[in-house]
């Protein structure tokens, strides 16, 4: 089993923080390898100061729905504030960052540029820059790996939530080495210490690591649905069900006017790595199409090593767009429409509609290698065998 970033922090650096008041972003992902809470953890060591708590998306205890504003209040195990930085702000105010001088960052990341989490971070690392507070992370692996990259760069004017600097859609990095290189790449200049895992290497998927799935949000249901994501997140950006309100979000694709037989076939004639599709049909307790029977696919993952997620993602976009032309729609027309800021670029979605990528999947393949040189710089792990 590997050893975490807190686990390291209280074996071998707690110094790091004594003196300090400490502040501590984290949800129920801030664990450690005994399922003891690092709030708890960090609260009960004598050595250590903890005076306010900050809460991503879905807030503090995992319980709020996807885009769900969270409010600030009182946590009621320990009596500390609890700061929502999904709800009237996204970012620190200096009010909340005013009995803090350093800010512990423990959340599970799931590898994937949508996924908000690293965006919060982003926004503690400017607050605490523009703050003079310093952060220090604590790392968790990359569920899905840490060698292979996927997708394009957000083009600036669909800079957003969901894609807030321009990294690839698989990204292939620790939220501690993302927090690298938005301070070394992308200008976010706060003091930064990243505590490092033990025996984490870059080759490694979440079920090599000998630690228990726990959900970093309510559809974050496991490996599998981290590994699709990159390419099946994109669903959300149209009128298909993506699963939300099923047992397998992100895993199942589906809508009430669809053949799912015919769909699974023409899916798995693609001979896509990695991947095969099942016919099925679910009926979503919430969210799209709630109450009402989809028919549609279950990509099933048959090696993990070669899914090219994001080009399964988009295959079956397409495939749908082009079989159904009369009812497949995106969510919305402007520029900045939910898909053109999850995709980072508004011409994929005309591609989705003629079911043609082109070259698209060749120029991201040159985007990620570039992308690859760029961070070789911050990366704290290697594959096995021992070369980045």
């Amino acid at each position: 089993m590997i050893q975490l970033g807190i686990e390291t922090l209280l074996k071998e650096q707690v110094n790091l923080l004594k003196g300090q008041r400490v502040g501590l972003l984290t949800n129920t992902t801030g664990l450690d390898s005994r399922f003891r809470s690092t709030i708890d953890l960090l609260n009960a060591d004598p050595a250590i100061y903890l005076t306010a708590l900050f809460g991503p998306e879905h807030g503090i205890r995992g319980d709020g729905r996807e885009g769900a504003a969270i409010n600030s209040g009182t946590d009621p195990v320990t009596g500390l504030p609890v700061y929502s930085l999904y709800g009237e702000t996204r970012k620190p105010t200096p009010a909340m960052l005013e009995q803090v001088d350093c800010v512990v960052v423990d959340l599970q990341d799931i590898g994937v540029r949508y996924y908000t989490f690293i965006s919060t971070l982003s926004l503690v690392m400017e607050a605490c820059m523009e703050n003079s507070k310093s952060v220090i992370v604590l790392d968790r692996p990359n569920p899905i790996g840490g060698v292979t990259r996927e997708g394009n760069l957000i083009e600036k004017p669909l800079a957003s939530f969901v894609g807030m600097h321009p990294i690839p859609n698989r990204h292939g990095l620790t939220i501690g080495e993302l927090a690298q290189v938005y301070k070394f790449e992308f200008g976010l200049d706060c003091p930064l210490t990243v505590v490092p895992m033990a025996g984490w290497n870059r080759s490694m998927y979440f079920h090599e690591t000998g630690l228990s799935w726990v959900q970093p949000s309510p559809n974050s249901t496991g490996e599998d649905m981290a590994l699709l994501y990159p390419g099946m997140c994109l669903i959300e950006g149209t009128t298909l069900s993506e699963g939300r309100g099923t047992t397998r979000p992100f895993e199942v694709v589906g809508a009430p006017y669809i053949d799912s037989t015919h769909l699974a076939r023409e899916f798995n004639r693609l001979g896509l790595p990695g991947v095969l599709a099942r016919p099925t049909s679910f009926v979503p307790s919430y969210s799209k199409f709630e109450g009402k029977l989809c028919r549609g696919i279950q990509i099933h993952i048959t090696d993990r090593k070669i899914v090219q997620s994001y080009k399964t993602g988009l295959s079956v976009l397409g495939l749908i767009a082009s079989m159904y032309p009369t009812d497949f729609t995106f969510r919305g027309d402007d520029e900045r429409c939910m898909f053109n800021l999850l995709a980072g670029t508004m011409r994929l979605r005309r591609m989705v509609l003629a079911n043609d990528f082109g070259s698209f999947f060749d120029e991201c393949q040159e985007v990620c290698g570039a992308f690859s040189r760029k961070v070789a710089p911050y990366l704290l792990y290697q594959v096995q065998g021992g070369a980045f």
